[in-house]
């Protein structure tokens, strides 16, 4: 069977189908740094609600997705967004004087 891929056509390689390779070794570090913090706790039950308190929500992004881009492209653009945030307001002048 030959399969013909358009030019344009952008191929990502997922695993499963689901998640790219750097999503997923972005939530790999991710659970490893909770994994370390949540360790100065001795009790169990403490331990596994901030683990998945803490992991759950990066994790449901990443599956979940914004419209299949990359968890890193959406977290540069939410940073570029709260570091460079302008307002543009646009007044209309009906009444020009001549």
């Amino acid at each position: 069977m030959k399969f013909i891929f358009p030019q344009n056509y952008n191929f990502k390689s997922k695993l499963f189908g689901i998640i790219d390779y750097s999503t997923i070794f972005l939530n790999l570090f991710w659970n490893l740094f909770i994994f370390i913090f949540i360790n100065i706790f001795n009790n169990i039950n403490i331990k596994i609600s901030l683990f998945f308190i803490l992991s759950f929500p990066l994790f449901l992004f990443s599956i979940v997705g914004f419209n299949g881009d990359n968890i890193f492209y959406v977290i540069k653009y939410i940073i570029n967004f709260l570091l460079k945030q302008k307002l543009y307001l646009f007044t209309k002048n009906f009444y020009q004087s001549p």
